[in-house]
Formats: C-alpha cells, sequence, structure tokens
C-alpha cells in the first residue's frame, strides 16, 4: 500500500480540543489536509471561525464549536452539534491545556485544581464521552491525547502541571486496555518544547538558548514535527498500536537521564 493511502483520512469525522492557536490549530489544519473532517473547538470563536475559513477555502471540511473543556454539557452539545454537521466523531484529539508557573510552596489550592482540571480531568471526561458514543454507535475510533515530557520528568515551578500530564499518560493506558474490544485505540504524545505563538518570544530569549542546548538535537521543535506522529496514530498507519505514548522532543528526555 502507498503511503498517501495508508495515511488518508477520508470519511473519519475527528474533533480537536484547544483548536483555535498553537498545536491544536495544527492538528485541525493537518487532519483536515489529509482527508478528515474536523470539528475545532475551544473557547475563543472569532479564531475558530478563521480556522474554519481556511480550511473550507483549502478544500476541507470543519466547523466551529465554542465550548469550555472543563464544561461537560458544553462538550456533550459539540459532540452533538458534530453528529449533525458531519457525522459521528471517531477521532478525538484531547488537546486543550493550560500551564501556570508556581513553586509548591506558594501555590494555592485553586491553582493545582485548575490546572488538574484542565490538563486531566477534562482529558479524562471527553475521552468517555467520544468512547461512549462509538460504543453505542458500534464503531471503532481513535483517541488520541496530548502529553508532555514533563509527565516523565519535571521542572521547577511545574508541579501541577507536570503531576497532570503523568496522569495523562496512565490514563491513556488505561483507556487503551477497557476500550480495545470495542475496537477504540488510545495513545499519547509528549512533546518537548515546541515553538507557538504562546512560548515564542520565551524560547528566543537568552534563557531559551540556553535551553536548547541542552537538547541533543539542538533546536526546538515546530508544530509540523508532531504532523508524523499524530497521522500514524490517528490513520491505519496505525490500527495495531494502542496504549502507547510517543516521546517527540529532539532527544531531551534521553539527554536529562544520561
Amino acid at each position: 500500500m502507498k503511503a498517501a493511502e495508508l495515511f488518508d483520512l477520508t470519511g473519519a469525522i475527528a474533533l480537536v480540543t484547544g483548536a483555535s492557536s498553537g498545536l491544536g490549530e495544527r492538528f485541525a489544519r493537518t487532519l483536515a489536509a489529509n482527508g478528515a473532517k474536523v470539528v475545532c473547538l475551544a473557547r475563543r470563536r472569532d479564531r475558530l471561525d478563521a480556522l474554519v475559513a481556511d480550511i473550507v477555502k483549502a478544500g476541507g471540511a470543519a466547523i466551529a464549536c465554542e465550548a469550555d473543556v472543563t464544561d461537560a454539557a458544553a462538550v456533550g452539545r459539540a459532540f452533538d452539534a458534530a453528529k449533525a454537521a458531519l457525522g459521528d466523531v471517531s477521532i478525538l484529539i484531547n488537546n486543550a491545556g493550560i500551564a501556570e508557573v508556581s513553586r509548591l510552596a506558594d501555590q494555592s489550592f485553586e491553582t493545582w485544581r485548575r490546572v488538574l482540571d484542565v490538563n486531566l480531568d477534562a482529558v479524562y471526561s471527553i475521552a468517555q464521552e467520544a468512547a461512549r458514543r462509538l460504543a453505542r454507535a458500534q464503531k471503532p475510533g481513535v483517541i488520541i491525547n496530548i502529553a508532555s515530557v514533563l509527565g516523565f520528568a519535571t521542572a521547577k515551578g511545574l508541579s501541577a502541571y507536570a503531576v497532570a500530564k503523568a496522569g495523562v499518560v496512565q490514563l491513556t493506558r488505561a483507556l487503551a486496555l477497557e476500550l480495545a474490544p470495542a475496537g477504540i485505540r488510545a495513545n499519547a504524545i509528549a512533546p518537548g518544547w515546541i515553538v507557538t505563538e504562546i512560548n515564542r518570544d520565551f524560547l528566543a530569549s537568552p534563557r531559551g538558548a540556553a535551553m536548547v542546548r541542552s537538547i541533543p538535537l539542538k533546536r526546538f521543535g515546530q508544530t509540523g514535527d508532531l504532523d508524523g506522529v499524530l497521522l500514524l496514530l490517528a490513520s491505519d498507519a496505525g490500527r495495531y498500536i494502542t496504549g502507547a505514548t510517543y516521546v517527540v522532543d529532539g532527544g531531551q528526555l534521553i539527554a536529562l537521564s544520561s
């Protein structure tokens, strides 16, 4: 089989959370460019509308759904809207996340809880929603959770984020084990430092220059560096892969452990 056929997503309906910027926006564009119809979910409606317009202009199909991932009712309505407009969601990209820098001694419980709510609890509840709907429809599907290298390591000031992402790695394994009989695969992607609009200025600073020296490939990642693993896990190319977490970090983790 040719690669273009193996990675083709024609007929798939993909829902991407956190699609208004950064990795989520790139994921939505990549999935659409490879044949999927895309449900773009986030809180910033203006950004979503612009993204959907770009996808449609390029010949793809997409809709915008404004929702907070911590609002289960709003997420449920997004799945309903997706079904009405495009069909049953068969690929879920659990991407939405936040990071708040706060040392443990000074961190409020509200900060801890907010980071866990978005980065772990919402991942759980949205994956559960997707799985239930796929099971009712008796259809196979794919869940891809976005973890982080900080799910395997940690950094000062990012304790809540690291704990949440470690939870995402283990949640992914649990989902894979329990959902396999229904034909639903669950995997995760753990990026290292990827340049986005949120962190671009910081990564270009002197501190960023010092950080990049510790990465074996000697550069920060670009959003396009995740295209390959995203398509592998979303498509039939990865049909026998479940319960895995793919680290995409330029060798950052192996450098930390050497």
